[in-house]
């Protein structure tokens, strides 16, 4: 397993409309795998390897490069800025985080902590607050000298490294580098076994997700395909404090078959197909569905004309954390599945 190129993939910084250094890994990686590889306006990779045929079938695999994140929204006299969030963030998750500003001028650590009074000179009921979002700030050392480095609209990642525990991987930005690792991996696969294909496929890594499934919108209307597979994460909350029925997933179990969320349902017939190809392979999976959320899959669906969409997915814990955590054979599992679902297009 390329654990190597998912290190490099979650590690690099992508914030929603900031995605240019992970498309420039990901267009690094490809070469020799597609037939055509373009920049659309909004800033997504779209990768195509012809099918057999005049008007062969187009399957297109979505799968957004960007991260949850923060924009600077404001820098004071002092130097502490201030962020606005690109995509969903739980304010309990963010006491004490190292972080990093991706600016034009280069790249600057810092450190994100709520403002008030630390600890030792906190009273009670000041440590029994849940600050807001807005009251986080980053402080880059810097000093009053901050505004020369870094400006409104900037992005601000977590910064914190992969590792790897057992048959498990941690990092930040697993949501979504998994489905770039995914796009790159399963075609790599696929052109190294042999096996061909005449379906046509598209490889769309797209730009966005986060705030809306942008980027996957303008892929999807371009494409038109006839299959939509969205590639994802999703919850995986088989640990203390939830019950059975509200895990979704549970880690080590198989790739998540990706059957409902708030933004789509999937295509029935295309649920079964994928399950029993599954079955005759072999691949372990099982079913999820989320009352919240939604993923690329959605907008594939919803392009022009409408398409049959699906969404294949990994399990991660603790999402929307620098703490995400997979299995990595469920990782495998989600590998398998698609270079095999390609292979009998």
């Amino acid at each position: 397993m390329n654990i190597d190129l998912l290190k490099r993939l979650c590690e690099t910084p992508g914030a929603p409309g900031h995605e240019h250094e992970v498309r420039a890994l990901i267009e690094s990686e490809i070469e020799g795998l597609f037939d055509e590889v373009v920049t659309d306006p909004m800033g997504s990779l779209l990768c195509k390897r012809n099918g057999q045929g005049e008007t062969p079938e187009k399957i297109m695999l979505l799968c957004h490069m960007d991260e949850i994140a923060f924009l600077v929204a404001h820098v004071s006299d002092k130097g502490f800025v201030y962020l606005q969030p690109v995509g969903g963030f739980d304010p309990r998750n963010l006491f004490s985080r190292r972080v990093m500003a991706v600016t034009e001028r280069g790249k600057f650590k810092g450190v994100m902590n709520p403002g008030g009074r630390p600890i030792h000179i906190s009273k009670p009921e000041d440590r029994k607050k849940i600050p807001e979002l807005s009251e986080f700030f980053v402080d880059f050392g810097l000093g009053d000298k901050t505004a020369e480095h870094i400006s409104v609209g900037d992005s601000v990642v977590m910064d914190e490294p992969l590792i790897e525990m057992g048959d498990k991987i941690v990092s930040k930005a697993l949501d979504n580098r998994i489905a770039c690792w995914l796009g790159v991996e399963s075609i790599r696969a696929l052109v190294e076994s042999g096996a061909g294909h005449n379906c046509e496929i598209h490889v769309a890594f797209t730009v966005q997700e986060e705030v809306g499934l942008r980027g996957a919108r303008t892929a999807a209307y371009a494409i038109q395909p006839d299959i939509g597979l969205g590639i994802d994460t999703t919850l995986a909350c088989d640990t203390p404090g939830v019950p059975d029925q509200e895990s979704t997933t549970v880690q080590g179990k198989g790739f998540g078959l990706h059957v409902k969320d708030s933004s789509f349902i999937a295509d029935r017939a295309l649920v079964a197909e994928v399950a029993a190809l599954a079955d005759e392979k072999g691949i372990p999976f099982q079913r999820t569905m989320l009352m919240a959320g939604g993923q690329d899959g959605a907008a594939a669906q919803q392009a022009a004309a409408g398409a049959r969409a699906v969404g294949i997915v990994v399990g991660t814990r603790y999402i929307h954390t620098v703490t995400e955590m997979i299995d990595r054979n469920d990782l495998q599992a989600a590998k398998e599945i698609l270079t095999a679902y390609l292979a009998s297009h």
